[in-house]
């Protein structure tokens, strides 16, 4: 049965977050297709030619899916914006915004208001990606539509409060779309985000092994064969506390227990030192639901049982006066 959301009706509460170097067209119309909402961050093409092409791959997909099966549930798409002042060509992706007119503009690293009057103009919606409530209050008087709270367990550069900690908080503000991340990636955890007071659920982790994802094959093997004991969170990286796989830090020659002393880690003189996202690989708390590299239907549908199954044992513990 369809799942109400602010956004539509989708299969589950759910979208494939936008994840740098991960997310391509590929996996957002493969999670479309399976009914959640697909989305991936402009950031993942270097060239404005290339970002036409991957909106334009997306929405001609997504007509075709509609018109081989008009009573298919189709999820909506997204486009993960940053608009701080370091993204030069700003003006540029948000006339890619305009043409391709995604359904939802997910804003980052900086204020929502550059989007809005875009975004709003062809009757869009703007969400703020925040990590604390003060973020949270400045996107808000911005004008967005709605918030996506990146919470703990998050992986790549992380938050730092509870999800249900950060619903709760903000439920008492704001009556409008909550998006909720981190840790979550099975549908255990998606019902009980939207128990919390969630209508979306950020799930990024459990996406990275997908068949349709463009991480590097040994990225997905790692999310496979890891656990969450394998995650380690550090800002000597990127400069920014992010969570980290350890297995590839040791992989590129680093040690995770002595990464607060940079000058004795033991690179090869002679080799370039390793590359942050493309051989240093981040992932999320939800590493431990991954089973294998699959496609993303498969993925969706064992959290859709999981879901459901969440769902039948609230309302058998509920209890008639």
């Amino acid at each position: 049965m369809p799942h109400a959301t602010p956004f539509g009706p989708m299969r589950l509460p759910v979208c494939a977050a936008p994840m740098f170097l991960v997310s391509g067209p590929d996996l957002v119309l493969a999670a479309c297709r399976a009914g959640i909402m697909g989305s991936f961050p402009t950031p993942n093409v270097r060239k404005i030619e290339e970002l036409d092409a991957w909106m334009e791959t997306i929405t001609a997909g997504l007509a075709a899916a509609r018109a081989a099966d008009p009573a298919a549930l189709i999820g909506p798409w997204a486009v993960n914006l940053v608009t701080h002042s370091s993204n030069n060509r700003i003006a540029e992706d948000l006339a890619l915004v305009a043409k391709y007119r995604p359904p939802v503009v997910i804003t980052a690293l900086g204020s929502p208001r550059p989007a809005i009057e875009t975004v709003h103009g062809y009757g869009g919606k703007v969400i703020a990606d925040v990590i604390s409530l003060p973020l949270a209050r400045k996107a808000l008087a911005a004008g967005a539509d709605g918030l996506a709270c990146v919470s703990a367990g998050a992986g790549g550069h992380t938050g730092f409060l509870s999800p249900f900690a950060f619903i709760a908080a903000l439920r008492e503000m704001f009556d409008g779309p909550i998006i909720v991340g981190g840790g979550i990636a099975d549908g255990a955890g998606v019902a009980g985000a939207i128990a919390a007071g969630a209508d979306l659920v950020y799930v990024g982790t459990a996406f990275i092994p997908a068949s349709e994802s463009i991480a590097p094959e040994e990225h997905k093997q790692m999310v496979v064969d890891a656990s969450i004991d394998d995650l380690l969170v550090t800002a000597a990286i990127s400069g920014t506390p992010a969570s980290w796989l350890k297995p590839s830090l040791v992989k590129a020659g680093i040690d995770p227990a002595d990464l607060g002393r940079p000058h004795e880690r033991k690179y090869d003189s002679n080799a370039a030192l390793p590359k942050r996202w493309l051989e240093l690989f981040a992932a999320g708390q939800g590493v431990g639901a991954s089973r294998a590299i699959e496609p993303v239907e498969a993925i969706v549908a064992r959290m859709e049982r999981g879901y459901d199954a969440a769902m039948r044992r609230l309302a058998g513990l509920s209890i008639s006066h």
